[in-house]
């Protein structure tokens, strides 16, 4: 899988391709193929075509429409094989400060992540909902209580004090999981209307699991799409780890009260 990351990455096209979705996710064909005036709709086909099979992008389907999404998440995964956990908070930091200085805020009303692990669904489905599991990658928070169909739920930081909260809308063992979103650790983005985070697990292979997440709703949550934006990536990252290796990822430099 990582070949094919760095065979993506290495054509010119595809990476200004993924600039493009950085600034604004979710384009159609139609209309990335606009912003590539000089390359056929069929030649902007191939080049998304080999972005997905490398995992670099994801696609969701709405109505005729198809939109493409970028997945920072097989990036992150190659960043975590070969920065020590030493040097990784000195990268994060200087990775962050140029992004800071070159890119304006990115806007979207939608995320899309997705990876592989190896491993079954249950066991992937207990590390989203079991405390002990997600304390280790999720930012140090859990469930205060077990999640239950149509009813609330808080995620809590170590303090105690609240994470994350929203409500339970489903709940199907061990294949799908949705719920609202709205921020408990910071005062702007708990003033914003809650989105709503949907997990989706399928099987993708004899002991091989395709965890989707899709991050939305976020029409009018601005401040809590830029925040999670740069949260998920390494959540997934760490829960992959955690799931096929037995050892959560380094802290991430500097730790955010929450996603």
């Amino acid at each position: 899988m990582q070949g094919d990351v760095f065979k993506a990455l290495a054509d010119e096209t595809r990476r200004a391709i993924l600039d493009t979705l950085l600034s604004i996710d979710g384009q159609t064909l139609t209309e990335l193929t606009e912003r590539f005036p000089t390359m056929t709709r069929f030649g902007v086909m191939k080049h998304l075509a080999v972005l997905e099979e490398a995992g670099l992008l994801t696609t969701v389907k709405e109505g005729r429409s198809k939109r493409h999404f970028l997945n920072p998440v097989p990036i992150a995964e190659i960043a975590n094989r070969w920065i020590s956990r030493y040097a990784q908070p000195f990268t994060t930091a200087l990775v962050g400060l140029r992004a800071g200085l070159e890119q304006e805020p990115v806007m979207t009303t939608k995320h899309v992540y997705q990876t592989y692990i190896r491993s079954s669904l249950e066991t992937v489905w207990n590390a989203i909902i079991d405390p002990e599991f997600t304390r280790q990658y999720f930012f140090s928070s859990r469930f205060e209580n077990p999640p239950v169909a149509g009813q609330p739920f808080r995620s809590v930081l170590p303090d105690g004090s609240l994470g994350v909260q929203g409500t339970i809308e489903e709940l199907d063992p061990p294949h799908r999981l949705v719920h609202t979103w709205q921020v408990g650790y910071d005062d702007a983005m708990a003033a914003e209307p809650a989105s709503r985070v949907t997990w989706t697990l399928t099987e993708a292979g004899d002991g091989l699991v395709l965890l989707r997440v899709v991050h939305d709703a976020l029409e009018n949550s601005p401040l809590t799409s830029a925040n999670v934006a740069g949260g998920w990536p390494y959540v997934l990252d760490g829960l992959k780890s955690l799931v096929e290796t037995g050892a959560p990822l380094p802290p991430r430099y500097p730790v955010p009260a929450g996603n």
